[in-house]
């Protein structure tokens, strides 16, 4: 082998792997499947810190960020949400905006399901009156716990009602 060759071989695998070492990684994915209609996403820009926990100002500005990713949702429809086996390791919830929608950590599931007249039905906290919503933004938290204090990543999804 001459030595150009040998200098191009060389060059060609340090390019590689300078090229390697600047990829991000991928986040776990979660998906919303409402009918035959489905979107799959990776967590928000800077909401997933790679199985550490998120700083609590991180994931307060990560449940407010606005979603990349929206769903039609017709009156009655069956949301399904399913999640990657990394994510459902840690054990994972779903969040309605910033309430919680549900009561438990889903840990070692990849799927849940839940109804959407639940979902754009909205109580309002010091009235205790429920209204209807247009649409809503569904936040799916990497979470060790229910308090948000052992947050890992977010996902999220804009639901919209349809007719």
């Amino acid at each position: 082998m001459s030595i150009r060759r040998a200098a191009t071989t060389i060059g060609a695998v340090s390019l590689g792997l300078v090229a390697l070492t600047a990829c991000d990684k991928p986040t776990p994915l979660a998906t919303v499947t409402v009918g035959t209609r489905s979107v799959t996403a990776e967590a928000v820009d800077k909401c997933y810190a790679h199985g550490k926990l998120l700083p609590q100002t991180i994931f307060e500005a990560c449940l407010t960020a606005a979603p990349k990713h929206h769903l039609t949702v017709g009156l009655g429809d069956q949301v399904r949400i399913g999640v990657d086996p990394k994510l459902a390791k840690k054990g994972w919830l779903l969040a309605n905006g910033t309430q919680l929608v549900t009561q438990e950590l889903l840990k070692n599931q990849t799927y849940w399901t839940l109804d959407s007249d639940t979902l754009f039905t909205v109580q309002d906290q010091q009235t205790g009156q429920s209204t209807q919503v247009k649409e809503v933004t569904l936040n799916i938290v990497e979470s060790g716990d229910l308090t948000g204090r052992k947050t890992y990543g977010i996902w999220k999804i804009k639901l919209v009602r349809g007719k």
